[in-house]
């Protein structure tokens, strides 16, 4: 069922609403002015682009992208509120198509009638590319001014004809001072008071502040939470304290945080920044991600970042995982935790990496050349007879253990694929390469001069 909210001029008082008591602190704290609203102010300065062109009133269609609580809905309701048109508000969570369509035939008879309206679409992320498309002709039109809100990146969640449409404004987590002084704001305003008259320490403001992750609706909660424990009594910081100690933290295991975390994990290792790295693992394991995700991961990065310069890495990042399989948590969360630290202060190489996407491009670009006979196999008396496995060298039956022939096919020139980093093992692996490659050409020019003679 689509739900749809229509809103008059809102007025320019410190909250939207103060009538309805058991509204959640959430709703019924809601800013109803671009003032009142806490942080962005990379959109909402005097001089940003996007107060600007609703002040002008150029501004389209549009999405906000951001994190959970940072005031994408308020925004699009004070939005709604100053440009003056029929507000609808969706949801892609339960609507479909088919309501869409309802919306756009409303929207298209206030049009002839000389109104506009903005359709909000929360969680725009939701709906699948078909269901995108729906959206297009209308927003092309003008018919409706389309307003998105979405956590997850648009550029991989918006159709790109619909993207092409819309702006896209990056709301940024609030800071602990933003949500410190929403908190005052609260608690200090008449609303409040005729909701409760619980006072709060300063304390206990800060600790709501420091552990809502940039999240104004978790804050809010928060003390609605706390103002209810604490009955006619103070909210105070030890209050504050323990409830947030047994809340978990905000992870979506899925989404795009998901994959900036495990992200910052690999490049601090890569970094051989041993302190950021578990300080990483540490917040996905306490969030709740799959350890032996993480474990599938630095085993990739044994491989990846530090390869033969270090060969141990693969088998320390294996062994972990096998550990935790073993152990389970808690006791298996310390052999990853090693393994993070074995990983990031090992010597890097990427040698390994390079080579194997030159072999695949070398691989993909020559087809599918013949092996040379003298590399080929010969079990049976036929293969023999067509010479299969004549000219191969036997390198265990020569003295200096080189071999003159040539290990590529005979359309390919050969190739240099890898070439070692001067990091840890692979600084001799460099040295044992370039004295067999010379070792190497010094045999062929003597074979040839062989020839010769």
């Amino acid at each position: 069922m689509v739900s749809v909210l229509y809103i008059k001029r809102m007025e320019k008082t410190l909250f939207t609403d103060t009538s309805g008591v058991s509204a959640p602190f959430a709703e019924l704290f809601r800013p109803g002015t671009i003032e009142e609203v806490a942080g962005q102010q990379q959109l909402l300065g005097a001089e940003a682009s996007f107060r600007r062109s609703l002040e002008t009133g150029s501004l389209g269609s549009f999405i906000f992208w951001g994190p959970p609580g940072c005031g994408k809905t308020t925004l699009a309701l004070i939005v709604a509120d100053h440009v003056e048109e029929h507000f609808v508000r969706f949801s892609a969570v339960t609507g479909g198509v088919k309501d869409v369509r309802k919306i756009v035939a409303e929207a298209s008879l206030r049009w002839e009638q000389g109104q506009g309206t903005m359709l909000f679409v929360d969680e725009i992320h939701r709906f699948n590319r078909s269901q995108q498309d729906a959206f297009l002709p209308h927003v092309e039109n003008g018919t409706i001014r389309l307003v998105g809100a979405t956590t997850e990146n648009p550029s991989f969640h918006v159709n790109a004809p619909l993207l092409s449409r819309c702006s896209v404004y990056v709301l940024k987590p609030l800071q602990k001072d933003d949500l410190a002084s929403l908190i005052n704001r609260v608690v200090s305003s008449d609303a409040y008071r005729e909701r409760c008259s619980v006072s709060v320490s300063l304390k206990a403001v800060e600790v709501m502040a420091s552990a809502a992750d940039g999240d104004a609706r978790r804050c809010l909660n928060m003390l609605e939470q706390l103002t209810g424990i604490a009955g006619e009594s103070a909210v105070t910081g030890e209050m504050a304290v323990k409830l947030v100690q047994s809340a978990p933290l905000l992870y979506d295991n899925s989404g795009e945080e998901h994959y900036n975390l495990i992200s910052a994990l690999h490049k601090s290792m890569r970094s051989s920044d041993v302190d950021a790295s578990l300080y990483w693992f540490g917040r996905m394991m306490v969030s709740g991600e799959d350890p032996l995700y993480i474990g599938r991961r630095m085993i990739r990065f044994a491989t990846e970042d530090i390869g033969l310069s270090d060969p141990s890495a693969l088998t320390i990042a294996m062994r972990a995982v096998d550990a935790y399989r073993f152990l389970g948590s808690p006791e298996g969360d310390l052999a990853l935790a090693e393994a993070v630290v074995y990983l990031a202060t090992a010597p890097k190489s990427n040698s390994v990496y390079k080579a194997w996407k030159k072999v695949l491009k070398s691989v993909n670009s020559h087809g599918s050349p013949g092996v040379p006979r003298h590399l080929r196999n010969a079990p049976t008396a036929l293969m023999k007879k067509l010479e299969y496995g004549k000219g191969y060298q036997y390198a265990h039956s020569l003295d200096s253990g080189i071999v003159t022939h040539n290990n590529f096919p005979d359309s390919m020139e050969e190739t240099e694929f890898y070439s070692p980093s001067k990091n840890g093992r692979e600084a001799r692996i460099s040295e044992e390469i370039s004295r067999w490659k010379a070792a190497r050409k010094k045999a062929r020019e003597n074979e040839r001069k062989q020839n010769d003679g």
